[in-house]
């Protein structure tokens, strides 16, 4: 059974305005689900269906085997949601936090101090946890917060755009939790702004554009869609033979001649394999290869082909 299941999942607002239309979903139990969208797309509204805060206006959606709609407070129980925006108080503790949620979701007495210690340890947070949360930075929140999402070891964890401001070493600490919480088996829906987040921590992606689903797939496969990787060359001396570096790398795939870079680029579908090829049968012309890099498509490239769009964060 998928852990997050949704079909013709819509919702339209007073005033006509439909912000997500009839969209299709299927998320693996254990996977990390990437959730790309430009700002206004609906992927915030969709995380909030999902999460129960907001009613569908049509279709239907399953989160770990219960119905957003007919049964929202199993849905709650069995998810953990760090939207972008963190509700914490700030005159207590992030220790006094981490224990006081633990009680509120029923863990026995106790198990509250080991299981609030564990988690504050895997956030990053035990030298701090005695603090005041208004003392905290911003990234310090981020990680308190999720600490609390995670208190009642849900099944599917939500987390909406978790990285988003964070310094570099915030940001590797969220990654390095949410590998462990695949290897756990944890379910993972992301929203990110990161390209590299998604394309390092998503084993499948689904990009919203105007309220509908225009892409889904794993990294690797979105990125093939696009195109396979270039081959860009700049050639010895100073008035290479262009012209005739193309004839010769024709052989290989259509060749592009860059005049203004002095550079001709060619497909390799079989990628870096084919370099030495391209490269000796140049030599054997007399043309010889100042410099060479190999461009791989991105997810940039994906998005921009999808959504006619950059992602913001990219």
């Amino acid at each position: 059974m998928a852990a997050i299941e949704t079909e013709r999942l819509s919702r339209r607002f007073k005033g006509g305005l439909t912000a997500v239309d009839a969209i299709d979903l299927s998320v693996e139990a254990g996977e990390v689900y990437g959730f790309l969208g430009p700002n206004g797309a609906g992927k915030t509204t969709t995380v909030r269906m999902l999460v129960t805060l907001l009613r569908p206006t049509g279709g239907r959606a399953m989160v770990a085997g219960h119905d957003v709609a007919r049964d929202p407070d199993a849905v709650r129980r069995r998810i953990g949601v760090a939207l972008q925006e963190a509700a914490l108080d700030g005159l207590m503790t992030g220790r006094e936090l981490v224990e006081l949620q633990a009680t509120l979701h029923g863990i026995a007495p106790s198990a509250v101090r080991t299981r609030g210690q564990d988690l504050l340890e895997r956030v990053g947070l035990v030298e701090a946890q005695d603090r005041r949360v208004a003392t905290y930075s911003g990234g310090m929140k981020r990680r308190l917060d999720l600490a609390l999402a995670l208190i009642h070891e849900p099944a599917v964890l939500f987390l909406d755009e978790p990285t988003t401001g964070l310094d570099p070493v915030s940001r590797m600490t969220l990654w390095e939790e949410v590998r462990r919480l695949k290897d756990r088996g944890t379910t993972v829906f992301l929203t990110t702004q990161y390209l590299e987040e998604a394309d390092r921590l998503a084993d499948r992606l689904g990009i919203i554009s105007q309220g509908r689903i225009v892409a889904e797939g794993t990294p690797a496969a979105l990125k093939a869609e696009i195109g396979h990787p270039h081959l860009e060359l700049a050639f010895a001396g100073d008035a290479p033979d262009l012209d005739a570096a193309a004839t010769v790398m024709a052989a290989f795939g259509p060749p592009e001649v860059l005049r203004e870079l002095e550079k001709v680029r060619v497909p390799l579908p079989d990628g870096a394999a084919s370099i030495a090829a391209v490269v000796r049968a140049l030599d054997e012309k007399g043309l010889g290869v100042a410099a060479l890099e190999l461009v791989e498509p991105t997810l940039d490239d994906v998005f921009a082909a999808k959504t006619g769009r950059h992602l913001e964060g990219a």
